[in-house]
């Protein structure tokens, strides 16, 4: 696996109009793996991202199985910005008790049930705001790790839009998704578990900027 960065190239007025909304962010990351371009959707490989933004800089992170055409992820991006790594050799670095430095944007929500409504499934609604910790909390202890209710928080909460396009390229419907970003300290509890969802993500629409945990170790 790999873990590349570029930085996004805000400066640039005409490749921003070009990155509109999620799916647009979605778009770009296809387009950087070549070898995948011909290949149907389904037989793609997952890929998860994640926009970061550090000293007034917007980057775009991603961890993918194959590494990404620099060329190509340099689009919308600062030229000779892009840089990739071999993702592996941190994953076999982990131990259980680690404590280390996380940031995860999360797509909350959560089922409803409604008996009369929707007898087969809840209705899905945004976590709300008092309930984000405990949300995050739980999520936490089942993907092989936990978090101390007074080491980490809730960076940004926000609506993210993510549009439907037809075969025609016209807009088809508008997506409002729940968007909250973590950050803090976490301690690895179960290796296995943890390994997984650094590869796989955690929750909701991993495909359009959500559930990439990136961490640094404390030593």
């Amino acid at each position: 696996m790999y873990l590349s960065r570029v930085e996004i190239d805000t400066n640039n007025r005409r490749k921003m109009r070009d990155l509109k909304h999620l799916g647009c962010y979605h778009a770009w990351i296809e387009d950087s793996f070549l070898d995948e371009r011909e290949k149907s959707k389904e037989k793609r490989s997952r890929k998860l991202w994640r926009i970061d933004s550090i000293d007034e800089k917007y980057y775009l992170l991603i961890l993918s199985e194959s590494e990404p055409n620099f060329e190509k992820l340099e689009k919308y991006g600062v030229k000779n910005s892009a840089i990739s790594k071999n993702y592996n050799d941190f994953l076999e670095s982990l131990k259980e008790g680690m404590r280390a430095n996380f940031r995860i944007k999360l797509n909350t929500v959560k089922s409803h049930a409604d008996r009369v409504k929707y007898k087969k499934r809840g209705r899905v609604m945004p976590v709300p705001l008092d309930e984000l910790n405990s949300f995050f909390i739980e999520r936490a202890e089942k993907n092989g790790f936990s978090v101390n209710a007074d080491e980490f928080c809730v960076l940004k909460r926000e609506n993210e839009i993510f549009k439907h396009y037809d075969e025609d390229n016209k807009e088809k419907s508008e997506i409002n998704l729940a968007s909250t970003t973590y950050e803090g300290i976490l301690t690895i509890t179960d290796l296995e578990k943890f390994k997984q969802a650094l590869k796989i993500g955690i929750g909701k629409k991993k495909a359009y900027g959500f559930g990439l945990l990136s961490i640094i170790p404390i030593k």
